[in-house]
């Protein structure tokens, strides 16, 4: 099916969502993350916005920026974390599920998982994406390989999508020789979108490179881009808030760094995942200094390393979701 009428499809299917929605209330580079293999300025005072009542869903009007959030979720199916998140409203735009780095099969369980999420109600009233995790070993893994990973979320036994698209993590940032390295990635985007569209021309594809750090420019170019979003910063909180942002999410080897906003017209296109975040406070102030990075997408927690997506931040999910709703 052609990628116009697709888009029709993803549209109306907001205007549904956005009808009339009922109030959700609570019950050089950076270090790069990648997953073990598994089963700005401070707030303002007076009102603590982690305490406030989830804000009235209301999708947001075209060509208005806002920031949502996307939690990578490294975790086996049962665990609390990705109870929590099933169970937490509103609830987060995205989240990763990574059974195996990709490659343990994405069984009966996951797939229930993932439609239980996918279930969710965000603060804008959309529907939780959920995307399915895969390595790429900084563009050296063959594509064949990581073919056989996407197929494992998108080509299921009972021939539905239970995925909203496709995670590639360990993303190069750079372009390769003749822009060989981009051309990779492009072609791994195109593999996601022609089995979306034969699995479902009606679900939308949303595939994210998560290099961890800026990307160069390239990645974005308008015919060749690789992704929807871009993993620009993956690193600590003292680092985000130092030396340890460059200075933009895209670069280019001749002028440096940049927002790279005139190249994201939307306003989605970078996400900014900040781990050992002290307090709830810090919490807020990384998300409105994401939003002002030009982030569309950011997520916050205090968990550590060697893994600090095994498990949920000690603020709770809903305080995020709730004041990433207040940003924009």
């Amino acid at each position: 099916m052609p990628r116009a009428v697709k888009a029709l499809f993803a549209v109306l299917a907001t205007v549904l969502l956005a009808a009339p929605a009922p109030s959700v209330t609570a019950p050089v580079p950076a270090r790069h993350v990648s997953a073990p293999a598994v089963g700005g300025g401070a707030p303002q005072s007076g009102s603590d916005p982690a305490r406030e009542p989830a804000p009235t869903p209301t999708p947001r009007l075209p060509g208005v920026r806002g920031l949502d959030i996307g939690v990578p979720a490294y975790v086996h199916t049962n665990d609390r974390m990705l109870s929590d998140l099933t169970a937490t409203s509103p609830a987060p735009s995205v989240v990763v599920l990574n059974p195996g780095n990709g490659d343990a099969p994405f069984d009966s369980a996951w797939r229930a998982r993932a439609d239980a999420l996918r279930a969710r109600t965000t603060s804008t009233g959309e529907r939780t994406r959920v995307l399915g995790y895969v390595h790429t070993d900084h563009g050296n893994r063959p594509a064949a390989a990581v073919k056989a990973s996407v197929d494992n979320y998108l080509k299921t036994p009972d021939g539905r999508l239970h995925v909203d698209g496709i995670f590639f993590d360990v993303v190069s940032r750079d372009c390769g020789p003749d822009n060989a390295t981009r051309d990779h990635y492009a072609e791994l985007r195109r593999y996601v979108q022609e089995a979306m569209d034969a699995a479902d021309p009606t679900v939308p594809d949303l595939v994210v490179n998560n290099p961890g750090t800026a990307i160069a420019d390239c990645y974005l170019d308008p015919g060749r881009r690789t992704a929807d979003v871009f993993v620009t910063y993956e690193d600590t909180y003292a680092a985000y808030t130092g030396a340890g942002w460059l200075g933009g999410n895209v670069f280019d080897h001749l002028t440096g760094y940049r927002s790279g906003t005139e190249l994201d017209p939307s306003g989605t296109a970078f996400w900014h995942l900040v781990h050992d975040v002290p307090d709830d406070a810090a919490m807020r102030a990384t998300l409105r200094t994401a939003f002002d990075r030009g982030a569309g997408y950011a997520y916050a927690t205090d968990t550590v390393m060697p893994n600090p997506w095994n498990k949920g931040p000690g603020w709770k999910y809903a305080a995020q979701t709730r004041y990433a709703a207040t940003l924009g």
